[in-house]
């Protein structure tokens, strides 16, 4: 069995066999924890994270305009969003058009001018915060997504309406039509069309638009130390450790960067 899960999977079986047997322990059912007295097998070994081409995620764009899918890859490839961040985001957590004196798509008003920006402060895990403290970030968006996104919120709000759900004061940037936080499997299983739709070849997962993120900075120069904060590492040493693969040597900074490669990958596809 321990072969067919994730790591992380059979060392939560382990503690809770640990705790059941130290139970009965106590209570005189068992001499002994055999439980305690073994580590965890290492379990099914995860499939690498792999890149998109600039090409790819192009087309991917293109293919998915229009469709809350897209959005959602949008965000995921130009902020490096892990996929239990951006399933549970908040409007509010989202800054489109944070101006002074004009209500922001988060739906307040500021008290001073910023740039937009996506608040990431929470995931889908058991207590809803981040993977770490650390990965508690705020991030600015390139000019592409803001618009992308704002697309969106109005589709959404048009669309809710049209189907008489709930469409003033929405909570999900990516919810269900009841307006909760979507499946994992679901976000898997319309991009994994958004991939077919777009011609691209070989399995792709949306945990690979992360890696794509990391790959893209690192192409148009940024360092390891600004894709660390990027995407909410402690520390380098984890970056280099899960995304060698994607990291080449370096140079400059954010935002900007994506823009500058996403705007010209677009401007191909659509002269093909």
């Amino acid at each position: 069995m321990a072969w067919e899960m994730a790591p992380s999977s059979v060392k939560r079986r382990l503690s809770t066999l640990r705790r059941i047997i130290r139970f009965a322990e106590a209570h005189n059912h068992v001499d002994r924890n055999v439980a305690a007295l073994v580590d965890a097998p290492r379990g099914r070994a995860r499939r690498p994270g792999k890149a998109l081409t600039l090409e790819k995620v192009a087309a991917l764009l293109e293919s998915s305009r229009g469709r809350p899918i897209g959005s959602y890859i949008a965000l995921s490839v130009f902020t490096g969003i892990r996929t239990e961040e951006a399933r549970p985001l908040e409007w509010q957590h989202l800054h489109l058009r944070p101006v002074k004196g004009q209500i922001c798509s988060c739906g307040s008003e500021h008290a001073e001018s910023q740039l937009p920006h996506v608040e990431i402060w929470r995931s889908v895990r058991i207590d809803g915060d981040t993977k770490t403290p650390d990965s508690r970030r705020t991030v600015a968006l390139p000019d592409i997504a803001v618009d992308l996104l704002a697309e969106h919120q109005v589709r959404q709000q048009k669309w809710r309406a049209r189907h008489d759900w709930m469409s003033v004061g929405i909570v999900y940037v990516f919810g269900t039509r009841y307006d909760t936080v979507p499946q994992a499997q679901t976000i898997r299983d319309q991009f994994r069309a958004a991939v077919t739709r777009a011609g691209i070849r070989g399995s792709w997962t949306p945990r690979d638009l992360r890696h794509t993120f990391v790959s893209i900075m690192s192409e148009q120069g940024a360092s390891v130390e600004l894709i660390a904060d990027l995407v909410g590492h402690k520390d380098t040493a984890t970056t280099w450790t899960v995304y060698r693969h994607q990291l080449r040597p370096v140079i400059t900074e954010g935002a900007a960067l994506m823009d500058a490669a996403i705007r010209e990958a677009l401007r191909s596809q659509k002269g093909r």
